[in-house]
C-alpha cells in the first residue's frame, strides 16, 4: 500500500474546509429566512400624513403581528395582543432593562391565573410612533424575550386590520 500523496490530502481537506463553510453560511441564511419568517417587521417605515404618523405591520405566517420596537431605548421584540390589558414583559427582560417591579398582582391569563408586578414604561417606540408613560406588567412566568403590547399601549392608537395587515395611526398636533 502506498502512503496518501500531500497533493491529495490537501485536496480533501480543502474539500472539508469548502463543505464546511458552505454548511455555515446556508445555516446562517436560513436561520436569518426563518427569523423574518417569524418577524416580517424588524424595519417598520413610518408614513407621515397631515396630522398622524402611521405604521403599517405585516402578519406572520401564523397571522400575529410581531415586530420590533423601542422599548426605554431598546430594541426588543415584541407581538400585538389586543387580548391582553396591559403591556406583559417577561420578568428576564424586566430585569435586563432595569424595570422596577410595584405592587404585586394576579392577572388571568389564558393559561391561568399567574402573579406579575405593576410597572411602568418610559417610552414605546414602533417605528416614529412614541407612547409614553405605558403601563405594563412585569410577568415572571412569561417565557423568552419577547412583550405582548397589550391595550395599555395599543388605546393611545387607531388600529386598522385588513387583508394580513395591521395599520397603526397616532394623530399629531
Amino acid at each position: 500500500m502506498t502512503p496518501p500523496q500531500p497533493g491529495r490530502r490537501a485536496g480533501k481537506i480543502l474539500m472539508l474546509m469548502a463543505w464546511a463553510a458552505g454548511l455555515f453560511l446556508a445555516t446562517r441564511f436560513f436561520g436569518e429566512w426563518e427569523d423574518k419568517q417569524h418577524n416580517p417587521n424588524t424595519a417598520m417605515e413610518s408614513v407621515h400624513t397631515q396630522g398622524a404618523i402611521e405604521v403599517r405591520l405585516v402578519g406572520n405566517r401564523q397571522g400575529h403581528f410581531v415586530g420590533t420596537a423601542r422599548l426605554n431605548g431598546r430594541d426588543v421584540p415584541f407581538m400585538i395582543d389586543t387580548g391582553a390589558t396591559d403591556v406583559a414583559i417577561p420578568g428576564d427582560l424586566a430585569d435586563e432593562l432595569g424595570l422596577e417591579r410595584g405592587v404585586p398582582v394576579t392577572v388571568s391569563t389564558a393559561n391561568g391565573r399567574v402573579q406579575g408586578f405593576r410597572t411602568r414604561l418610559d417610552r414605546v417606540q414602533l417605528g416614529e410612533i412614541v407612547l409614553r408613560d405605558v403601563r405594563a406588567l412585569v410577568t415572571p412566568s412569561l417565557d423568552g424575550d419577547e412583550i405582548l403590547l397589550g391595550m395599555s399601549a395599543m388605546k393611545q392608537l387607531e388600529f386598522t386590520q385588513r387583508g394580513g395587515t395591521l395599520l397603526l395611526r397616532q394623530t399629531t398636533p
